[in-house]
């Protein structure tokens, strides 16, 4: 009763509380009766599949759902080291059910057909085993081996993952211009980050260099990113490539639409992880130099870790903002999730169903922000415990008991 005391703890305080909650349940109940009544879901259900993927190949789709399968299995055995032996937290059992709520609603809503409803279900069960799995048994030397690597185990699937489903091992290429929906969204953000978080390290160590020239080349470079807006930069990388590079050889669209983003993210990254790096107290270097580690060994072993896990919740901050810009790529021609929901609206048959579609892509991309926010709280917890670790000295026996 405690947290909720405060909201009838004077008789202002309650009227207050009262007529909010009159006006959210009156709120509430109009959304419900418009979905469960007027809402014509005829358009989600005839273009589930083109929001989903795009115009990827129906007989190809198969390695959409392999890629998912591993990606999912990759989660779940991260999931399982980041929160270690013990209890499910209340975060993650809020997890679980957030996540199974979704299996169990969306594809209805989408109207993927049973067989891909069966496909999540068990997608599901899998992500959750290798939780509770890996879980139990963080704790063995096998498995502690194991993490040390997982890092360099992401970025192989990843690419991996990339590489099957443009057309690797033999298989029938699938041009990136065909790829869209919530898939091409989604990948884009993830390819997106995974080259701009290395990039803003070294742009933050180089804003904080001693070299004058590598700081000024950093410093110019971050503020003039940071001072132009996104779209502008889209339009000047989809069309500047096109005149500078000769004809054949500029990469396609996509491909530098990922570049401009990579570049915009790093900017800002580079600033989050410039404010993680002045926070660490500067007795930490000159506590490394005097033991007679190089300046590359501090800067990986003593600097950054301090750095990044202060730095970790405005990483993920602007990791969300990257994915909700995203969006822009509509203007520029892709077809992302919201360039997609705009080409089905564009169909005569379907005028006037915008807020249909727009609350199915707002139920997924309100999933995919909430995902990356929880997983960021199940790091920043792990880290916590693990810097706890560390700073609790070992115990001395006493000599009574010697």
């Amino acid at each position: 009763m405690g947290p909720w005391r405060a909201l009838v703890a004077t008789p202002a305080d309650t009227a207050l509380t009262a007529v909010l909650a009159l006006l959210l349940g009156w709120a509430g109940w109009g959304i419900f009766g418009w979905a469960f009544g007027r809402a014509q879901w005829l358009v989600v259900r005839a273009n589930a599949a083109t929001l989903m993927v795009g115009r990827y190949p129906e007989p190809q789709q198969w390695r959409l759902w392999l890629l998912l399968g591993m990606l999912v299995s990759l989660a779940g055995v991260s999931w399982g080291l980041l929160r270690g032996r013990g209890a499910w937290p209340r975060n993650d059992r809020l997890a679980v059910a957030g996540l199974g709520g979704a299996t169990l609603v969306l594809p209805p809503l989408l109207a993927l057909g049973a067989v891909n409803q069966l496909r999540l279900l068990l997608l599901f069960a899998l992500l959750l085993l290798l939780r509770w799995a890996l879980a139990r048994w963080s704790g063995h030397p096998a498995v502690l081996r194991f993490a040390s690597a997982w890092g360099a185990v992401w970025a192989v699937a990843y690419l991996g993952g990339l590489w099957l489903i443009a057309g690797g091992l033999g298989l029938p290429t699938v041009r990136p211009a065909d790829w869209g929906g919530w898939m091409f969204t989604l990948l884009i953000t993830s390819l997106t980050l995974l080259l701009a978080l290395p990039l803003g390290v070294l742009l933050a160590l180089g804003r904080r260099s001693e070299l004058p020239l590598l700081r000024w080349l950093s410093v110019a470079y971050i503020e003039l990113i940071r001072g132009a807006p996104l779209i502008t930069l889209l339009f000047l990388g989809q069309n500047l490539v096109g005149f500078l590079v000769p004809g054949g050889l500029a990469p396609d669209r996509v491909w530098r639409a990922a570049a401009v983003l990579t570049g915009f993210a790093a900017a800002y990254l580079a600033e989050a992880v410039r404010g993680g790096l002045t926070a660490v107290p500067r007795g930490q270097m000159e506590a490394a130099r005097s033991l007679g580690l190089s300046s590359a060994l501090t800067i990986r072993h003593v600097l950054l870790p301090q750095a990044l896990r202060v730095a970790l919740p405005a990483m993920v901050g602007q990791c969300i903002a990257l994915l909700q810009d995203t969006t822009l790529l509509s203007i520029i021609g892709l077809f992302d999730l919201l360039g997609t929901a705009r080409s089905v609206l564009a169909n005569p048959d379907w005028l006037g169903r915008y807020a249909e579609v727009y609350l199915v892509l707002a139920v997924l991309y309100w999933c995919s922000c909430a995902a990356l926010s929880m997983g960021s709280r199940a790091l920043e917890q792990r880290l916590s415990i693990s810097r706890d670790r560390a700073t609790v000295p070992p115990s001395t026996p006493s000599p009574t008991a010697a």
